[in-house]
């Protein structure tokens, strides 16, 4: 089995163009002002576009209004929409039903018991995506995409035969070993494919897709 990938926080056709080309699954479009991902919803729509099929697109909000998936919805018109905030499972199942069930969960994770939390959300998402909790000391940090990982470990109980997405602090350098380690079918990077904060690196994303591909997780099989 092929793991899939997602690069999140496109915001120029230069990195979209090098994300399909390396055979990306899914691209992730940022909708938050303080992230350097942020992207406005006329060029998440021009960006939909130009992928056309080749990728599914993901947008990320956090803890959004009706309103702001509505708009996003009707203005930008996304594969998915990716609630990476404080949502609760009810607020979760309640945008879901307005997103056709189209919709990841992105959980912070620190160690075991963070991932035994996010039980309720696994039956009411496309599927749940781990994320390294933001550094404690840093109270500049974003709810995502700060490069940082979590251990690996904390997944190793995890009781649930479906895909789910890792994140948090990949890099061309250790996907392949994060993959194997976790069983992940899918993974997602931003900040590790980067030349600064916001600026994709069209040489390191082309890298990290073809490591996360030629990986082999350890359920594969079963």
């Amino acid at each position: 089995m092929t793991v899939e990938v997602k690069i999140c926080g496109i915001k120029t056709a230069e990195a979209l163009d090098a994300a399909l080309d390396a055979g990306a699954d899914y691209f992730g479009l940022v909708f938050y002002p303080r992230s350097p991902r942020n992207v406005g919803r006329a060029d998440a729509r021009a960006l939909i576009e130009r992928a056309g099929s080749r990728a599914k697109s993901v947008a990320l909000l956090v803890d959004p209004t009706d309103q702001d998936i509505d708009a996003i919805k009707r203005e930008v018109g996304p594969d998915f929409i990716q609630l990476h905030g404080s949502e609760t499972p009810e607020r979760v199942a309640e945008v879901a039903r307005m997103c056709n069930n189209k919709v990841i969960k992105a959980v912070r994770v620190e160690n075991a018991a963070d991932v035994s939390d996010t039980a309720p959300f696994r039956d009411i998402s496309s599927f749940v995506l781990y994320d390294a909790k933001p550094p404690k000391a840093d109270t500049s940090a974003l709810p995502g995409g700060n490069g940082v990982p979590f251990d690996w470990n904390a997944l190793a109980d995890l009781d649930d035969d479906r895909a789910f997405m890792l994140s948090g602090g990949l890099s061309p350098e250790n996907v392949a070993d994060a993959i194997v380690g976790t069983g992940a079918r899918m993974v997602d990077v931003s900040s590790g494919v980067e030349r600064k904060a916001g600026e994709k690196d069209p040489s390191l994303i082309r890298k990290f897709i073809t490591a996360a591909k030629s990986a082999c997780p350890i359920h594969a099989e079963e």
